[in-house]
C-alpha cells in the first residue's frame, strides 16, 4: 500500500517491508568495500498527519512499529561493523 504523504516514501511500516528507506542517507562501506550504510531512521509524523479519530492503524502507531525495527537493525548493523576501524 502507498500513501500519498510527501513525508513518507514507500509502503506503509504495517505492509511487510518494514525495511523499507525512508529517507536518503549517505552511504558508508564495510571492510569488503561493499557500501553496508546504516538503516535509516524512519520520519517521524507530523502532527497533522494524524486525523485525531482514533484510529486503529494511526499514523503515530505505525511510526512507534517502525521505530522499534528501526532500533533492531540499528543493533545489527552496530555489531556488523563494530570491528570496522579496527580493521582499516
Amino acid at each position: 500500500m502507498q500513501t500519498n504523504n510527501p513525508r513518507f516514501h514507500g509502503p506503509t511500516p504495517d505492509d511487510a517491508g518494514l525495511s523499507t528507506v525512508w529517507r536518503d542517507e549517505p552511504g558508508e562501506t564495510s571492510v569488503s568495500g561493499v557500501p553496508d550504510p546504516p538503516p535509516p531512521r524512519p520520519l517521524e509524523p507530523d502532527p497533522a498527519d494524524c486525523c485525531g479519530e482514533g484510529c486503529v492503524n494511526c499514523v503515530f502507531d505505525s511510526y512507534e512499529v517502525a521505530l522499534e525495527r528501526y532500533r533492531t537493525e540499528l543493533d545489527v548493523w552496530r555489531e556488523r561493523n563494530a570491528n570496522r576501524d579496527a580493521s582499516e
